[in-house]
């Protein structure tokens, strides 16, 4: 019999463990409570791909024939070595999800779900995919999955973990599922976006009599208490637990290890992030504590990459890496800092293992940067990645267009900003501004609902110097993106996967280069 169980549902990007849940059953075990952890993504995933579907056409019938070798391809080494193999992959996965998701009215790819008739923004939405589970696409795997499990553990809780819009029609039908099955299970339902509906002023708990509990934050201490465990006091840190995961084959050439050091932003004071427009406090462990995990865990799980989740690593963080290399590849998040641009402290993170620096430098004109209080100097980011290139750690370049201090000429100044560091930029990520419903910024500017829905975390405003989304994404697709020096660096950009895939390309480009060297 098992106490309580976890479920990381789908869709989300099937190329690592939950690390949320993990974080949970490592505080549950630590509290010697029986759980099962379920990463109902990579099941359902995985199932999708054997149910059958209407073939329509020459490209759906090809990738049908080619499935059992994309399947193992990705999983595979070589593939790295061949962007090109690699996108046919992707494309020809992607095919097959959408071929077989399409009777159910959905649209299921591999790191996206969204269904015809109903939004996960709207609570009504939900309260209908939990009404009506069997049409979920999703309802053969779970049907199965949840009746065994519901009749062999007799859990007295089931927890959800929910961070994504991909996620949130999927895990309520499979809600609506348990609540038919086993109406007296209590159910909880956590995660970011739950967190972050829950900061709102907006939020008035609509799924009450649906779940049992919402929870906000970091759940350990919560989820003890609603199980009657603990002693009250907050839960002392504990070690992650990845030992349900071992079986799940993921979409990765090896063990993909998640690892959080960190909860919230340590700068924490830009106006676009919805961290900061949600008062998000800033919480870490102990760099030595991070160390001694990473050790043991890279011991026990032998994984072929670290990804550091944090929004920004630590600069203690970052400066005990470097003096104590983890014997293992890395990446993450990091802020632009003097640090940064020193050559000889990027050498040693290189030295390392650091593989890839994911950077939010946002745009090329210090105005805009400045107005966003990003804290960051546009001189001292172009020495960061002229060093990071000499150092041979690749940097994952994040911009964000359209933002209320931006107008055509700032745009202009970040594409001149890639232009001139095209050779040292690895990969772009290019994001249009969403306005913070709750931000500082949605005071003083003309707003909209953006999305039709309670749930919404955003709103529409008119830009104040007329540079709205449509003129944003005009630039964008006409100018930007058409530049050659843009064009190369986006194509380098692993499709679907994006910075979780970049740092395999990046060793395996490593690993030619060598090979080519002898």
């Amino acid at each position: 019999m098992t106490d309580i169980v976890l479920i990381h549902p789908p869709v989300s990007k099937p190329c690592e463990p939950p690390a949320g849940i993990a974080k949970l059953a490592g505080a549950l075990l630590h509290h010697h409570i029986p759980c099962r952890i379920i990463d109902a993504n990579y099941e359902a995933m995985e199932s999708l791909l054997d149910l059958p579907c209407a073939l329509r056409d020459t490209w759906s019938r090809r990738a049908l024939r080619h499935l059992p070798l994309h399947r193992a391809a990705i999983r595979q080494w070589h593939l790295y070595h061949n962007s090109d193999r690699y996108r046919r992959v992707i494309k020809d996965l992607n095919r097959m999800y959408e071929c077989v998701s399409r009777s159910s009215g959905a649209r299921v790819t591999l790191s996206n779900y969204q269904a015809q008739t109903l939004s996960p923004l709207r609570s009504d939405d939900c309260i209908a995919a939990a009404a009506h589970p069997e049409t979920s696409i999703f309802s053969p795997y779970f049907t199965n999955r949840l009746t065994d499990l519901l009749i062999e553990e007799e859990p007295s809780h089931i927890g959800f973990s929910i961070n994504y819009l991909s996620q949130v029609l999927p895990a309520f039908a499979m809600i609506g599922f348990i609540r038919r099955l086993s109406p007296r299970i209590k159910i909880i339902l956590g995660g970011g976006l739950i967190t972050s509906w829950m900061s709102a002023d907006t939020w008035r708990d609509p799924f009450n009599g649906l779940v049992d509990e919402c929870v906000s934050g970091p759940g350990e201490d919560t989820l003890l208490a609603l199980i009657g465990a603990g002693n009250g006091n907050p839960c002392d840190h504990v070690r992650p637990a990845y030992d349900f995961f071992t079986e799940c084959r993921y979409m990765a050439p090896g063990v993909v290890l998640p690892y959080s050091a960190s909860r919230g932003c340590y700068w924490n004071r830009c106006t676009f992030c919805p961290e900061h427009a949600e008062g998000a406090e800033y919480s870490s462990t102990a760099v030595d504590t991070v160390i001694s995990d990473i050790e043991a865990l890279v011991q026990r799980f032998g994984p072929r990459l670290v990804h550091f989740l944090d929004n920004a690593m630590s600069p203690a963080l970052l400066s005990a890496i470097a003096a104590v290399p983890l014997g293992v590849p890395w990446y993450g998040f990091a802020r632009i800092s003097d640090r940064l641009a020193d050559p000889d402290f990027c050498s040693d993170l290189k030295k390392s293992g650091c593989v890839m620096l994911q950077l939010g430098i946002e745009s090329g004109d210090q105005g805009v940067i400045d107005a966003l209080s990003k804290g960051i100097d546009v001189r001292t980011a172009a020495r960061t990645l002229k060093v990071l290139k000499q150092s041979g750690i690749a940097a994952y370049v994040y911009l964000l267009f359209g933002t209320p201090a931006e107008s055509f000429t700032e745009a202009k100044k970040t594409l001149e900003f890639v232009v001139e560091h095209r050779d040292e930029i690895g990969f772009l990520n290019l994001a249009v501004f969403n306005l913070p419903a709750y931000g500082p910024d949605a005071e003083t500017l003309e707003t909209k609902d953006f999305y039709a829905g309670d749930l919404s975390l955003y709103r529409q405003f008119v830009h104040p110097k007329g540079w709205d989304r449509n003129h944003v994404r005009q630039f964008l697709d006409r100018e930007f993106k058409r530049n050659s020096a843009v064009s190369s660096i986006l194509r380098r950009d692993p499709p679907s996967f994006t910075s979780n895939h970049a740092p395999f390309f990046v060793m395996a480009g490593r690993e030619q280069g060598r090979q080519s060297s002898h």
